[in-house]
């Protein structure tokens, strides 16, 4: 259990802002911690939405408490930010995501139980997809392969176009975007249901990493030097802490906020089974999140304690 910090008294306590930068695993993290903090130690939270920039001068200014998923490396500003103390880096929540070219286990090892026998025993790295491209066709344009890609819109979706060209994949496989976030889950989702080979982008963590079987396809070790485009951005994706970020003055006023969330760190592979629970069971993010306190109480029941772990308890009977 954690040490108990000194408490403050009910009329101390301010109500804890969360940020909501709009991706539903920092929802279910703001909802765990918010229902902790809540029956653990008597905080009221609230949740604001915003971009992640927006969030981050309001944790500055004092408008937000605290931000559950800190992607620093999309952020250019919050290092310095970091340095100034102008926010306080707490922890890590986690730092096993990942991105980057995926196939359904299935086709790389089979599956005896759904009669998937093994199509592509021997893809490993993104780029022996290049032996391949007929496993994947593109059903628009015969004799093409199909990468799915991600939305126009969004930025990775030009490095993986660059990263196909620098593989050659571009010569045998169309690399399509997908429109939407949601068009790009249909598109794996209607695959992996019915056993039949995908490639495309997808990242952890997301309910369908945390629901279907996938395999992040091998690159080069991530290398700042090929990290651009014009080295086709030879390598994998640059691994990521994702970090707690909270106000300063909070967080030295509420000496019990900053030792939980400095403990609090789950994975990118536990917050995605959570996300899964929730897309399956067609639940609420207020529900999820209990579920996933029910269901991993001997990992937050380290970063509380022993009395607020036990009135957490209770307030899920």
């Amino acid at each position: 259990m954690a040490e108990e910090p000194e408490q403050e008294e009910p009329e101390e306590l301010e109500t804890i802002i969360f940020g909501d930068a709009g991706w539903d695993s920092l929802r279910l993290h703001n909802e765990i911690a918010g229902f902790i903090l809540n029956h653990g130690y008597g905080y009221e939270y609230d949740v604001i939405p915003g971009s992640t920039p927006n969030i981050l001068e309001g944790i500055v200014k004092g408008d937000v408490t605290v931000l559950m998923e800190m992607w620093q490396d999309n952020i250019p500003i919050y290092p310095e930010y970091r340095e100034e103390g102008k926010v306080i880096e707490l922890g890590t929540n986690f730092d096993d995501n990942a991105q980057g070219l995926y196939v359904p286990r299935y086709v790389i090892e089979g599956d005896p139980e759904r009669g998937i026998e093994a199509s592509a025993p021997d893809l490993k790295h993104v780029e022996d997809l290049k032996n391949y491209a007929d496993l994947f066709p593109d059903p628009e344009d015969p004799g093409m392969g199909l990468i799915v890609n991600g939305p126009p819109s969004w930025a990775v979706t030009t490095i993986m176009e660059v990263k196909g060209a620098h593989y050659g994949l571009d010569e045998m496989y169309n690399i399509s975007g997908s429109g939407t976030e949601a068009a790009l889950a249909a598109s794996l989702t209607a695959a992996y249901e019915r056993g039949e080979p995908w490639v495309g982008y997808y990242w952890e963590p997301t309910w369908i990493t945390g629901k279907y079987d996938l395999v992040l396809l091998e690159e080069a070790p991530y290398d700042d030097d090929l990290w651009n485009e014009e080295s086709g951005y030879a390598c994998e994706f640059k691994p990521s802490d994702i970090t707690i970020a909270i106000n300063p003055e909070f967080s030295e006023k509420h000496p019990v906020v900053t030792e939980f969330l400095t403990n609090y760190e789950t994975s990118s592979a536990l917050t995605a089974v959570g996300l899964a629970y929730m897309q399956d069971n067609e639940a609420e993010i207020d529900e999820a999140a209990q579920w996933f306190i029910k269901e991993y109480e001997d990992l937050w029941k380290d970063w509380v304690t022993t009395e607020a772990h036990e009135k957490v308890m209770a307030a899920l009977q």
